[in-house]
């Protein structure tokens, strides 16, 4: 199975994208962030005559969340959740399905802004009350896939300029402690069970010629849980999407899971 994560930066605008990158690179599932659309925009038709059933959270102008699922695969409609049981929020963040015998969480963190504000806070209280719901969530589903977009670059190795950034929002010391509680849980980062080149990143800022500079985070992240991490062949940053015109200001990144290993 092949699942990937993309943060479109509106689904409206990059929706044409979206149909042509799932023709080419044939995944079976495919999480979505920032829809910045309300559901009853959401464009599940279209979707559908290019072969892919939808699950998704929508909000108008930011946030939004899906998984696109390719015909043919099971999805178990009773196990889907949206947004973080128990936790009080407005914002469209988390959608949950379980496809294939695989759980997958398609999840938008919080951008948090800069540290020491409101936004930051929410952040932290947000990371919070992911990892005490996916200690619980693994329980119940032991094959657990976590994707989307992080919004936290985990190491100096994942910035392209450590020293500029120190400090900042995306790479504070808080916010890496809380992804190496994601990790302390068990979760695998797919993407560095592999050797893989230097300064690749899934994001880089519309200004400044960043792409074109290579200035960029790797903040789009796939973790697996430990009974699902062993399946996993190869994970990968497709930056093609990235030079497309009108662009999201992210990229894919996918994994290929032998399920059958």
């Amino acid at each position: 199975m092949k699942i990937a994560t993309w943060n479109v930066n509106s689904l409206k605008v990059r929706l044409q994208h979206v149909i042509d990158w799932l023709g080419e690179s044939k995944v079976d599932a495919l999480c979505l962030q920032e829809l910045k659309l309300t559901d009853d925009k959401y464009p599940r038709a279209e979707l559908e005559a290019h072969g892919y059933r939808s699950w998704f959270a929508g909000q108008k102008t930011y946030n939004g969340v899906a998984i696109l699922v390719r015909d043919g695969l099971d999805v178990d409609d009773v196990t889907v959740v949206r947004n973080i049981p128990g936790f009080e929020d407005l914002q469209q963040r988390v959608i949950a399905a379980t496809v294939g015998g695989v759980r997958l969480v398609s999840a938008y963190f919080p951008n948090g802004q800069a540290p020491g504000t409101e936004k930051f806070a929410y952040k932290l209280a947000w990371l919070d009350a992911m990892h005490d719901w996916l200690a619980q969530e693994m329980q119940q589903y032991p094959k657990l896939a976590l994707l989307g977009d992080y919004n936290i670059a985990p190491e100096d190795r994942d910035v392209h300029d450590p020293k500029a950034w120190e400090g900042q929002n995306l790479v504070s010391p808080e916010e890496r402690a809380q992804f190496e509680r994601l990790i302390a849980l068990g979760f695998v980062d797919s993407y560095r069970q592999f050797e893989q080149p230097e300064k690749t990143f899934t994001w880089w800022d519309y200004r400044m010629f960043a792409f074109r500079r290579n200035a960029g985070l790797r903040i789009d992240h796939i973790l697996l849980s430990p009974e699902l991490a062993p399946s996993l062949v190869s994970c990968e940053i497709d930056k093609v999407p990235r030079k497309w015109e009108q662009p999201s200001d992210h990229t894919p990144v996918i994994a290929d899971l032998n399920l059958a290993a």
